[in-house]
């Protein structure tokens, strides 16, 4: 996990600006660590929930959760069906750092992208976390793989602009990470 050097957290908690009393739903797991330090920034006044395909994902953000002392709503549910009501929450955090949205199918994306505009309510923003342009020796060491068909197509900007969030705009593509936001208005 990179650490930011002026900060104790994570650079995806920090670029997700979450603040106590939000309700956070995050899509995926990468690092249930991550999905731990944003459910404690939520508060008691706030609500976290995660949604995971499988039930190793979901043992996984459990025990981090726990380990951690925070309270998560963790569900598995499919991509393109999540299990809860329209504009339940103020911000959707799609963690795909090892590939969840490019491994999805364009149908499945799309279909996806418009349930993270579903729960969201008027106003609030999705932010995704994708691998992004690596540098130093990370870059020797690792090759990139990267979605070279759907980038050239827009990528997720252009992804989350078809399903409807306006603006969208890449956030940061630094320390491995590329994010994207988009508002539901």
């Amino acid at each position: 996990m990179f650490l930011r050097k002026s900060a104790i957290e994570p650079l995806p908690v920090t670029m997700s600006a979450v603040r106590m009393g939000d309700r956070v739903l995050q899509i995926g797991a990468d690092d249930p660590a991550i999905a731990s330090t944003l459910a404690s920034k939520v508060g008691l006044s706030g609500y976290a929930a995660i949604v995971v395909l499988d039930d190793a994902s979901a043992a996984r953000a459990r025990a981090a959760a726990s380990k951690a002392g925070i309270l998560i709503d963790i569900k598995v549910a499919p991509a393109a069906s999540l299990p809860f009501d329209g504009e339940a929450f103020d911000l959707v955090i799609v963690h795909s750092t090892h590939g969840l949205v490019a491994s999805l199918d364009t149908e499945t994306r799309t279909a996806a992208m418009r349930e993270w505009h579903r729960v969201l309510r008027h106003g609030g923003r999705v932010m995704t976390i994708e691998p992004g342009t690596v540098s130093g020796l990370t870059k020797l060491l690792h090759r990139q793989a990267g979605n070279e068909t759907r980038e050239a197509s827009g990528g997720v900007v252009g992804a989350l602009q078809t399903a409807g969030f306006k603006p969208v705009r890449l956030l940061a593509d630094r320390e491995g990470f590329k994010f994207a936001e988009g508002v539901k208005s």
